[in-house]
């Protein structure tokens, strides 16, 4: 592959290290040309790591960007990438010029947050490149989490693809005099000290001021600690003075500039960062691969890397207090700081290896190559009841989303939905407001499978309304030219002869396949005559996803307060009409104590309707309880669920998560739905319905879900519904046109 790299040519700390590590990897397998846009000593190290380097630097910018183009123009490379903001401005120039090579950039930082430490570069380069920004192909994003950024301003999730910088930790630093060192920077080491450390720009994104406070916080609790920060910029003076007047001055040192990165990590036991923006930090890769402890703000991916409180620290920006008591902990405990920093290097280095940042990059080059070549129709249309905050229907959108990626991971995938943005960088998808026929319908017109997914969206006991949109959306796609898939789908009921007449006539004429969750929503499509498409008995989409890893549902239950060696009951409320008997639930749960020790939690699924009526248990309650804060994602959800003894739910997707992690329970059923997932579980004999509950129902039924074999029932319970599951991936891919 021939590719073209191009960076300013004034890049340092991170930016320079990723850009270079890259590169030089790269050079390896392919034909790379490193663009430096300016002389000194960016091209030079360049250079001395054997990477084939040119420069453009005349008298005029804009010259040089012309002859870049022309460069480009006549070298034809397979992929030109972008480096920083003037970078992006060469290379949107070089663009128009060849309109059919792809040019994608690397998103290092916030772009609108570069410049903040100066008003006329923010106003003019900063505004200059964030228009740059928008005429390139495609993005890389160093971590999810710029990814996001850029969703939320509008960049399409489709042409963003995240990578994770990577280090070679095969690197070593020689042995040193550690003390010697410190003390030659000129810090007041005498051997016993816990020794912080922080490389970076000392510019306002750096936020160093909240690290200075924290450190004089955690100075008077531990005066053994020291601070030594690499860095310089703008911003030197103020912190300088802002030490001294915090006390601080001597047991803090600004070495400025540090060239020797190794040297400097190896020195310090514990490596910190407090900045505002970052997208992957390399400080911090540097840091633990000299084996020191960590403690950063929570920017950029390091929540993907660190898990507070088991191997590192995380605090929010600008909470300095937090940070303070982290610093004490850490400094006061070395058995915990090297048993942190330990777990971190076998985690980085496995994860975070330049092998690995080299290959992704390879990947979405490969990527992008295929993207820019393809014509035709492509990709899938999600149509389903999304953007509500009902966690079930939530379920249903990630377990298709997630589906649709195991078929082919480049699929564009557009989304129809009350919140498009917030959707959007949820799901990493594109977005359109449910009700906006004029953008869905050129949707249609572009996309080769339209899917009616999941939930009960066929049916009108909520609303004919609803149900009249979902058959024109299935009618519109249809003639736009779509394949259409009804996708997991809960069907009834639909009552009232027209209603069922045209239900009828469009799922007939302009649907391809069905695939229904449930027998009885079978049975309804029977009763209602429709026999054209191919129709079977799946299971609802969210059994198609994966439970939260143990570690993370114990760092939930560390944040909600509760214990995860205890053992608890978990009820999941909602209200419904005029039912009142919430005291019912309040002594099947005093009774689950008593007898079995069983702590209560409720599992809000729909947010905030359901936490009105677990509030409403609560009040009957005198023994303890918890209403857990809605889960961040589905699969911490289920791995919650995974914890419980039992589950007693009325929401119908509290007992699919709790199927799909094998955790017995027992259904109260507001609905038709309810009581046929029940039947299809086989556990009909675990149900009743709102009217007919009682309290010995529910104490008889703890004590049933209480057996020894139980789990075992349960267990045999999930794996059949995902046997089944995998018929929704199967149907998507044969109208794809994709092999499974």
């Amino acid at each position: 592959m021939k590719i073209i790299h191009i960076a300013g040519g004034g890049d340092k700390g991170g930016a320079k290290t990723h850009i270079f590590a890259l590169t030089k990897h790269l050079s390896k397998n392919n034909d790379l040309t490193l663009v430096s846009m300016r002389k000194g000593e960016f091209p030079e190290d360049a250079a001395k790591e054997g990477i084939k380097t040119k420069i453009f630097d005349g008298k005029v910018t804009l010259f040089d960007m012309f002859a870049l183009a022309n460069y480009i123009r006549k070298e034809k490379p397979d992929i030109v990438h972008c480096h920083g903001a003037k970078a992006n401005l060469a290379g949107v120039m070089a663009k128009f010029i060849s309109p059919k090579t792809p040019f994608t950039t690397t998103v290092h930082s916030d772009y609108r947050l570069d410049y903040m430490h100066s008003r006329i570069k923010k106003n003019t380069f900063g505004v200059i490149n964030s228009v740059a920004l928008r005429f390139f192909d495609f993005y890389t994003s160093v971590s999810d989490n710029f990814k996001k950024m850029l969703i939320e301003r509008g960049f399409k999730a489709d042409k963003i693809m995240p990578i994770y910088n990577g280090l070679d930790f095969n690197e070593k630093t020689p042995e040193f005099d550690k003390k010697a060192y410190l003390n030659e920077m000129g810090l007041d080491y005498t051997g016993d000290e816990v020794v912080l450390g922080i490389a970076a720009r000392l510019t306002p994104v750096k936020d160093i001021p909240t690290l200075l406070k924290a450190f004089a916080i955690a100075y008077k609790q531990n005066e053994k600690l020291r601070l030594i920060i690499g860095g310089d910029g703008d911003s030197t003076d103020m912190l300088k003075n802002m030490a001294r007047e915090l006390g601080i001055d001597k047991a803090v040192c600004f070495c400025g500039w540090v060239n020797d990165i190794g040297k400097f990590f190896s020195a310090c036991d514990i490596d910190v960062l407090c900045s505002i923006s970052e997208s992957f930090p390399y400080s911090i890769l540097e840091g633990i691969r000299a084996g020191c402890a960590v403690i950063s703000s929570d920017v950029g991916g390091v929540t993907n890397m660190i898990e507070s409180g088991e191997n590192g620290y995380i605090f929010q920006p600008k909470d300095y207090e937090t940070f303070a008591r982290e610093i004490v902990d850490l400094s006061l405990d070395k058995e915990k700081r090297e048993s942190f920093a330990k777990k971190l290097y076998e985690r980085a280095s496995r994860l975070y290896s330049i092998e690995n940042m080299a290959a992704r990059q390879e990947e979405i080059y490969n990527n992008i190559r295929r993207m820019k070549t393809e014509k035709g129709r492509k990709g899938v249309l999600i149509c389903g009841a999304y953007g509500r905050g009902n966690s079930g229907d939530e379920a249903i959108l990630e377990a298709i989303i997630s589906t649709m990626r195991e078929i082919d991971d480049l699929m564009p995938i557009s989304v129809m939905t009350r919140k498009p943005r917030e959707t959007e960088t949820l799901h990493f998808v594109r977005g359109v407001y449910t009700f906006n026929i004029f953008k869905s319908i050129p949707m249609m017109l572009r996309t080769k499978l339209f899917i009616s997914g999941g939930g009960s969206l066929i049916q009108n006991v909520t609303s004919t309304r609803s149900l009249m949109f979902y058959l024109f959306s299935i009618w519109a796609a249809k003639i736009c030219g779509c394949k259409v898939l009804m996708y997991g789908c809960g069907i009834g009921e639909v009552n009232g002869k027209m209603p069922r007449k045209i239900t009828k006539a469009i799922i007939d004429k302009y649907t391809d396949i069905i695939s229904v969750r449930d027998t009885r929503s079978l049975e309804e499509i029977n009763e209602m005559g429709i026999t054209k498409p191919v129709s079977m008995v799946s299971a609802d989409p969210a059994f198609s996803l994966m439970p939260s890893e143990e570690n993370k549902v114990a760092a939930y239950f560390n944040r909600e307060g509760i214990s995860p060696d205890k053992k608890y009951i978990c009820f999941s409320v909602r209200n419904w009409k005029d039912f009142d008997k919430f005291d019912i639930y309040a002594e099947g749960a005093k009774y689950a104590y008593e007898k079995y020790g069983l702590e209560t939690v409720f599992m809000p699924i729909e947010v905030p309707k359901d936490i009105a009526p677990s509030e409403k248990v609560a009040s009957y309650m005198t023994t303890p309880y918890k209403i857990l804060t809605n889960p961040e994602d589905i699969p911490l959800i289920i791995g919650v669920l995974k914890k419980m003894q039992m589950v007693c739910a009325v929401r119908l997707h509290a007992l699919v998560f709790a199927a799909h992690a094998g955790t017995p329970f027992a259904a109260t059923s507001y609905d038709v739905k309810v009581k046929s997932f029940m039947q299809d579980a086989g556990a009909g004999d675990m149900c009743t319905t709102l009217n007919e509950l009682d309290a010995e129902w529910l104490k008889n039924t703890i004590d049933r879900l209480m057996e020894d074999n139980i789990r075992q029932r349960y267990g045999e319970i999930s794996a059949d519904f995902k046997a089944r599951e995998c018929l929704n991936k199967e149907n998507a891919a044969k109208l794809l046109g994709k092999q499974v």
